[in-house]
């Protein structure tokens, strides 16, 4: 389809002939001046945000007249032997340099491997298989537990019979408790881990059994529970487990909402709180999935700095389905499955909700009658990136002409996100309009799609018109919340511009 041009060749792809010749990659040792360039990647990374980066005039070391003298600006260069604290310096205010508490840029990230990258877009990445909650139960002891929140099929913890709910002490044969928890959950990022597993009942715990798994490459579905619940309220209710905005699992998104179309289905909920985020392209179709009623109407704009406002872009609600394959290849479309009767959405949410999936809940809101937010306070990320390659030709934005050199990428942030009336201010995060945190039922979590599971119930019972409070115990209310993340899951709420995404200028 010609309007649907891959990206990439919208931003100046144009002849790929020999690349050898003409691509000039900057050489190492290269001298304007007195002062030699150590490592042209240096230069790659500086000029490409100088190029790209959202808040480039922010950053002093970015601004234009850095480079003016070349002895200068080799020399400041050369000061840098490691690429990511080179890029992380640039950054304005990045977390990882001031912390996060005083920072604007939490999301920019350096890319060792543009190729694994490529493949963690599309959900298919090295790991154990499940998504777990720390709580400290805050009960005169030190203890502390992991909960397992998710479990994915077919990977090394759904092989070795983890399932939701499970709760963990140990790792590696050391018990985790307030001194130690920190240390002991950095374990998880080995490549084999001992999980000990115990069961609670009235306060006590007893000694379950220890599992060993080793990481895998696992290719998770996003689409992870689907379920249809006859007269809710008198109402058939859609609900869907959606944990990311993957193009290679389009087709798999669509046909679930074939289902959903052809029951009939007058109210939906959509489960967003294992969701960091994803395609920004796979974001419009799923809104468009869900609410006929907008028609081909503007669904988000994005605004690029001012080097490339001519990228300034926007997306509509669609009523074709764009596919891609899992190299993130553009591959066809078919027509999308857009429900008919749905005019309000509940929407499930955790601190782990961001970027693509809030983009959902902005981009519907002007259109639907009510969006309401059922759990605790998302992340809050109104921005999103593109990977920047070693392609000067291309002013960074294309791998096809990159540096065959090496496979360092950046993933810097390059745009923000407005929904049609220009709201973008949620960098706080969608506060929910019914909370309920989902690790205060850490000793008692039932399955996702379980028409009692808490978030889920909350859900139903609105629909329904029943007001019902959820009773805790007081083991369940003490226990509080540790937040750790993994260095390998630091860039899970990510928001990213598809290479098949059509330019449709306004």
């Amino acid at each position: 389809m010609k309007k649907y041009l891959i990206w990439v060749l919208a931003l100046g792809l144009v002849m790929v002939t020999s690349c050898s010749d003409d691509n000039n990659f900057a050489e190492e040792g290269a001298v304007d001046g007195q002062v030699e360039l150590n490592d042209p990647i240096n230069d790659f990374v500086w000029k490409g945000l100088n190029s790209w980066y959202n808040w480039q005039t922010e950053s002093v070391d970015l601004a234009d007249t850095k480079d003016d003298v070349p002895d200068d600006y080799h020399t400041f260069l050369n000061g840098y032997s490691d690429y990511e604290t080179l890029m992380l310096d640039l950054c304005y205010k990045h977390s990882k340099v001031v912390g996060a508490a005083n920072a604007v840029d939490r999301f920019s990230w350096f890319i060792e491997d543009y190729e694994v990258q490529n493949q963690a877009f599309q959900g298919i990445r090295t790991r154990f298989g499940f998504t777990s909650k720390m709580i400290n139960l805050n009960d005169g002891s030190d203890k502390v537990v992991i909960l397992v929140a998710m479990v994915e099929p077919n990977s090394p913890a759904g092989d070795a019979q983890m399932k939701r709910g499970d709760l963990i002490s140990a790792i590696n044969g050391t018990v985790l408790n307030t001194s130690n928890y920190s240390s002991t959950y950095a374990e998880l990022s080995n490549e084999t881990v001992t999980l000990s597993f115990v069961d609670e009942e009235d306060g006590k715990f007893s000694q379950l059994e220890d599992k060993t798994m080793t990481r895998a490459l696992v290719a998770a579905n996003p689409i992870h529970v689907t379920r249809i619940f006859n007269n809710i309220g008198g109402k058939k209710v859609g609900y869907l487990v959606y944990n990311q905005f993957s193009g290679s699992f389009n087709d798999e998104l669509n046909d679930a909402f074939a289902d959903f179309k052809a029951e009939g289905v007058e109210e939906f909920v959509l489960d967003l709180r294992f969701n960091g985020g994803g395609s920004v392209l796979t974001s419009a179709l799923l809104a468009s999935m869900i609410y006929r009623t907008a028609g081909t109407g503007i669904f988000a704009e994005l605004k690029f700095n001012d080097k490339q406002s001519n990228s300034d872009d926007f997306y509509t609600f669609e009523n074709r389905n764009y596919i891609f394959n899992t190299d993130g290849k553009y591959e066809g479309d078919e027509p999308i499955n857009r429900l008919n009767s749905v005019n309000r959405l509940y929407v499930l949410t955790s601190g782990g909700t961001a970027s693509a999936s809030e983009m959902v809940i902005n981009g519907l809101r002007p259109y639907m009658s009510s969006v309401k937010l059922i759990g605790s306070t998302t992340y809050g990320k109104n921005v999103g990136s593109i990977t920047l390659y070693d392609s000067p030709k291309n002013d960074y934005a294309s791998e096809l002409r990159a540096n065959p050199a090496h496979k360092y990428a950046m993933q810097p942030i390059v745009f923000q996100i407005y929904n049609k009336d220009r709201e973008s201010d949620y960098i706080q995060g969608f506060t929910p309009d019914i909370e309920v945190n989902e690790y205060n039922y850490w000793n008692n979590l039932l399955p996702l799609g379980d028409p009692n599971e808490a978030l889920l119930k909350a859900a139903l019972d609105d629909i329904s018109g029943v007001v019902s409070k959820q009773e805790l115990s007081k083991a369940q209310l003490q226990a509080k919340l540790i937040e750790l993340t993994l260095p390998e899951e630091r860039f899970d709420k990510e928001m990213y511009i598809d290479p098949g995404f059509p330019k449709r200028k306004q």
